[in-house]
């Protein structure tokens, strides 16, 4: 292996939500394998605008090592003789470290394992093509949504994109052109919570890479790219699996369509700490841009079958698999999102409302602020925060998730984004867009 590839990556996500890393030469790979890769603590403070953050503990003294995780090895398409592989941040003696967001959605993951709790999940996410032009990123190959000509003009990107998320092991379910000009969405296939959340990365490395590298354009995963243009999203299906039984506990027999007992429970969790675990699943501060009524991006607490104006949709199943295809969909959530941390959150907050046998609200059957004051009150319709700030005073109040997310990563995540707030306040939204244009 080795001798064959010139540059193994090793990547991971920061609390940021943006993939960073370091180099190793194919040489030394079959060393690093097991010793890692030395990453100063400070690393993990750097925010999403690249300002280093003081944060007690990530300190540029004293190094935690970039552990890979062989089976997220993958040979990069676009690139000669390039691979790459997702890693756990450790301390040096392999111990886990406070500062690694991959390792909470580990205790998440095993904290539902012990509850005999499965979580399967696929983030559907949605991004612009554009090409850069003296007045900035313009949109590329725009086309009317779900068009033939639409998907036409995008063809020989989004074909690039899909061959080479499949030559990594992605299975690719659709691609197709969205409402905005340029906007494509692109859906993989669901899998166990920490694979999603690795291959979510993965895509989104394929995607900034294929659209760069190879065709020499920009691609943007951001929440509001544009100010006059459709948001995009990077929705969170998922569902929960018996362990033992290997049943999905969402699934209800009596009525195939419906939510189970164990899935309307799960699904108060998630809306009872909606406020707080908005600040992980849509975290920046151009998140909120996007979270506007009748932009199908959920702006309230909600749920509601089939209802794209939710914050939490009740997808329906498909005939003959009722079972197996039932799931929810988080649409309060983005690009920006850092996907462990946002995975975790929502098996924390579900899992809270299971343990304490919340019951959800009737769910809304239109778009919510079409809703009547009356319905709205039986449907226990709440606006979300409407700013990052609000959000991280929420997260910050909400001790299920804060307890999660452990002492240290809950001073990092809310000290880094605060600090990103004030500069995006100071400099304005038009900075704030371009300067995240293609980060994620």
């Amino acid at each position: 292996m080795g001798k064959q590839l010139r540059i193994i990556r090793m990547l991971y996500c920061d609390p940021a939500g943006v993939i960073r890393g370091k180099t190793v030469h194919g040489s030394q790979w079959a060393s690093k394998q097991h010793e890692g890769v030395g990453l100063t603590r400070a690393q993990n403070a750097v925010n999403l605008f690249e300002d280093l953050i003081p944060i007690e503990g990530m300190e540029p003294v004293g190094e935690v090592r970039i552990m890979p995780d062989i089976e997220t090895f993958t040979v990069l398409p676009w690139l000669d003789k390039t691979a790459s592989v997702f890693c756990d941040l450790t301390e040096q003696d392999g111990s886990e470290w406070g500062g690694c967001t991959r390792s909470v959605l580990k205790r998440a993951i095993a904290f539902a394992a012990e509850q005999d709790i499965e979580i399967k999940a696929a983030f559907e996410s949605e991004f612009y093509l554009a090409e850069m032009t003296n007045d900035g990123p313009k949109p590329y190959a725009n086309g009317p949504v779900y068009s033939s000509a639409g998907l036409d003009r995008a063809a020989h990107v989004v074909y690039d994109i899909v061959d080479n998320l499949v030559a990594q092991g992605i299975e690719v379910e659709q691609a197709i052109n969205e409402y905005g000009p340029g906007q494509q969405e692109i859906a993989i296939k669901y899998d166990e919570a920490l694979k999603a959340a690795d291959k979510h990365l993965k895509f989104r490395d394929t995607v900034r890479g294929t659209t760069e590298v190879t065709h020499g354009l920009l691609a943007s995963l951001a929440p509001k790219p544009f100010a006059d243009g459709i948001g995009s999203g990077a929705h969170l299906h998922f569902s929960l699996w018996s362990k033992s039984k290997g049943k999905n506990l969402l699934y209800n027999k009596h009525e195939p369509t419906k939510l189970s007992e164990f899935g309307l429970h799960f699904v108060a969790g998630v809306l009872d700490h909606l406020p707080g675990l908005l600040a992980l699943t849509c975290p920046s501060y151009v998140s909120y841009h996007r979270l506007q009524p009748h932009a199908w991006a959920g702006a309230t607490i909600s749920w509601g079958y089939d209802n794209r104006e939710c914050a939490v949709r009740v997808a329906s199943p498909f005939k003959g698999r009722e079972s197996e295809s039932i799931n929810l969909e988080l649409k309060a959530c983005d690009g920006s999102t850092n996907p462990y941390l946002s995975l975790a959150g929502v098996i924390l907050a579900g899992l809270d409302g299971v343990k304490r046998k919340l019951a959800a609200p009737a769910p809304a059957h239109r778009d919510p602020v079409l809703l009547s004051a009356a319905e709205q009150a039986a449907c226990n319709i709440r606006p979300l925060p409407s700013s990052q700030s609000e959000a991280l005073d929420a997260l910050e109040k909400d001790q299920v998730l804060t307890d999660g997310l452990g002492e240290m990563m809950t001073r990092a995540y809310l000290a880094t984004r605060r600090a990103e707030n004030a500069k995006a306040k100071e400099l304005g939204d038009d900075w704030a867009r371009l300067a995240t244009f293609s980060t994620f």
